[in-house]
């Protein structure tokens, strides 16, 4: 890698203010053919104050030309703010980037070959970053295997006019891994609040620090010059020594952006001090969904979570689930968690995206992906644009339109369980809901095809690794299993035929009736979703004391709903006591049970069946007065010994009184 010195910078000396100087004079030192890279996530971190002067010099000088531009986030409004401002042929040849759908003008000349660009996932450039800087050979990883970023699928090319390789397949040990070389980076545009005369940097005021340190020990490593815009300057030695976020030895120039409305906190938002931690606001409530297509995609997807998960919302249909989890009661039950470093909080959506209020923690991007490639997700909710019979995902690419992955690779790829969540057809919306069922629009694009354009996402590998994947939709829900996509779920009011198998371009796996999805997701009124979440798991509510010979049952708080809920407590107890070959004593606790009277007497068959074959004697207590009069009469209909008692200790206390 070329590690000397940037030749302007030696021959330039430094003015009274030590290294502060003009957006003019720091876009002067870049060169034709330099590779750029930026800092930003949307609009985040981006030091628009000197994309605008570099654009401005292209267009009056005609330079510099051909340069090399990389970024991890998407960066830009996407209209003309941003990366943006590079959009003009000429000025960039190669674009490296992580998302392309905030940047048209970029977009615009990658699709239509008149650049070399390349998409690779947003994780895999912040680590690249990071590793340019340690002088590693590039960045080996699992991740963009079996998507289009894999050599065998196209190696993240976005057009034919790219030529250059910037993928490797690597096995190491029998295992296949990718390998994304290093390149030498000669310039940095990087953003932060405040610069002493030094050059040290802190980023009091921004929502996030992104991969700023990683790029300007990258650019600075490989011989290049490192420009930082922040809004003021102090003077050295003052600034706390903890708080720089950029030392002053790997930056060359420091430019004060003179106008305010190119150093905004957000391309949304001038400055809100709850973004940047520097207070705690009150929490804002999202705001509440109407009963639409979108809400109950958000509902459904809900279902999935358990307390104390960390998640990642995407960005669109996803962000549906902190305005449920929020009427539901459950926000504080869960971290949620955005790609380029925000940890708790309420993440924001629009173009203050990336940006969370009342976090509990800001990192750096690359720390924040090292943590979701381990595996660090509970679950990830992303959108879906295109799903094939495979289960493979389209995010990224249609026809004409480029969006890019961002980190949806990573992410998809690394999270422990996944939950895809998009409407069934691309259509506007038209639903009704009547009675709680859904009265559907006709027609629609298919999202459900025989092979997907671009694949962001491989289903493959995914079903291959026993990942948990979910695909939730207005009217059905499908998950992945080694065979493809089977169909599990279907809306009250959906006819299969008609409304799903007419609209598929291809047949899903059906090897039982589709359940029907719960009926509180087409009701107006909250779901009572904290109540479920809370509720202690089935396979936790069984402890056999081998000691005592005796099975101790917990059914405090637990709702039985279903047929299905009954099989399920009749084979946790078989599991548990079959293996034992005799049988034993139990304690039931009916504390706040419910039952949906319709599925009284197949429960209490099922009892007494399990009394039959595993029980010498059973116990049961309860507090509630009702309860005991329903379970009891219900039991004695069963021949099953139908007192319950008040208390545990006095159904322990009873269960052996025969033997004494």
């Amino acid at each position: 890698m070329n590690r000397q010195t940037h030749p302007l910078l030696s021959r330039r000396p430094f003015n009274e203010k030590g290294k502060v100087v003009t957006a003019e004079e720091a876009i002067e030192l870049i060169r034709d053919g330099d590779a750029v890279a930026t800092g930003g996530f949307v609009g985040i971190g981006f030091a628009e104050h000197l994309a605008v002067a570099l654009e401005q010099r292209f267009l009056k000088t005609g330079q510099p030309r051909d340069l090399t531009l990389m970024y991890a986030a998407g960066q830009g409004d996407g209209k003309t703010r941003g990366l943006n401002h590079l959009g003009h042929e000429g000025l960039v040849a190669k674009v490296i980037g992580g998302h392309w759908g905030l940047v048209p003008a970029l977009q615009k000349l990658a699709i239509e070959g008149r650049i070399q660009a390349w998409n690779l996932p947003q994780g895999v450039i912040s680590h690249l970053f990071r590793d340019i800087a340690a002088g590693k050979p590039g960045t080996l990883t699992r991740v963009g295997l079996g998507t289009f970023v894999d050599p065998r699928l196209g190696g993240g090319k976005i057009n034919d006019a790219t030529v250059d390789e910037r993928v490797t397949l690597l096995p190491i040990n029998g295992e296949e891994y990718l390998f994304y070389p290093a390149l030498p980076l000669q310039v940095a545009l990087l953003r932060g609040t405040t610069a002493d005369t030094l050059g040290n940097v802190t980023m009091e005021r921004e929502a996030l620090v992104l991969e700023s340190l990683a790029i300007a020990t990258a650019v600075r490593n490989s011989g290049g010059v490192v420009i930082v815009q922040v809004e003021r300057v102090a003077e050295r030695g003052t600034l706390h020594p903890k708080d720089v976020r950029i030392p002053g030895i790997l930056v060359d120039c420091i430019v004060i952006c003179d106008e305010p409305e190119h150093h905004w906190q957000t391309f949304s938002t001038a400055y809100n001090p709850a973004f940047s931690g520097e207070i705690k606001a009150p929490m804002a409530v999202p705001e509440t969904l109407a009963l639409s297509a979108r809400k109950i995609i958000a509902r459904r997807g809900a279902f999935e979570l358990i307390p104390n998960s960390v998640v990642n919302l995407g960005i669109g249909m996803p962000e549906g689930i902190s305005s449920v989890a929020s009427e539901e009661r459950i926000l504080e039950l869960l971290t949620l968690t955005a790609e380029p470093g925000v940890i708790g909080g309420l993440p924001a959506g629009g173009l203050n995206f990336g940006a969370a209020l009342n976090t509990q923690a800001i990192i750096d991007q690359p720390a924040q992906f090292d943590f979701y490639d381990g595996g660090g997700l509970d679950i990830a909710f992303l959108g879906m644009a295109q799903v094939d019979a495979a289960g493979n995902v389209n995010v990224s690419k249609f026809g004409s339109r480029l969006a890019g992955a961002g980190g949806f690779i990573n992410i998809s790829q690394n999270a422990r369980k996944v939950v895809f969540m998009g409407t069934f057809v691309a259509t506007k919306e038209a639903l009704a809901i009547i009675d709680g069922a859904l009265r559907l629009p006709e027609g629609g694009m298919h999202k459900f095809i025989t092979e997907v354009e671009h694949r962001t996402f491989s289903g493959q590998l995914a079903a291959a690794d026993g990942k948990p994947v979910r695909y939730v939709t207005e009217r059905c829900v499908f998950e992945l299993t080694t065979a493809g996509i089977q169909l599990i779920e279907i809306a009250p009011g959906v006819d299969l035929d008609h409304d799903i198998l007419a609209l598929m371009d291809f047949t899903p796996l059906m090897p039982t009736p589709p359940r029907v999805m719960d009926e509180r997701i087409f009701r107006t009124a909250p779901m009572g979703l904290r109540e479920l979440l809370l509720e202690l798991p089935l396979a936790q509510r069984f402890h056999f004391d081998e000691a005592a010979d005796v099975l101790f049952i917990n059914f405090e708080n637990l709702k039985v709903t279903s047929p299905e809920d009954i099989a399920t407590i009749r084979d946790t107890v078989e599991a548990c006591l079959a293996p034992l070959g005799r049988k034993v004593y139990a304690v039931v606790n009916y504390d706040h049970f419910r039952i949906d009277e319709s599925l009284l007497a197949d429960y209490t068959a099922m009892v007494s069946d399990l009394e039959h074959r595993f029980y010498h004697r059973v116990t049961r207590y309860t507090t509630s007065s009702f309860m005991r009069r329903k379970l009891g009469h219900a039991l004695e209909e069963r021949a099953v010994a139908p007192h319950i008692y008040e208390s545990a200790q006095e159904a322990r206390q009873h269960l052996k009184e025969d033997e004494a």
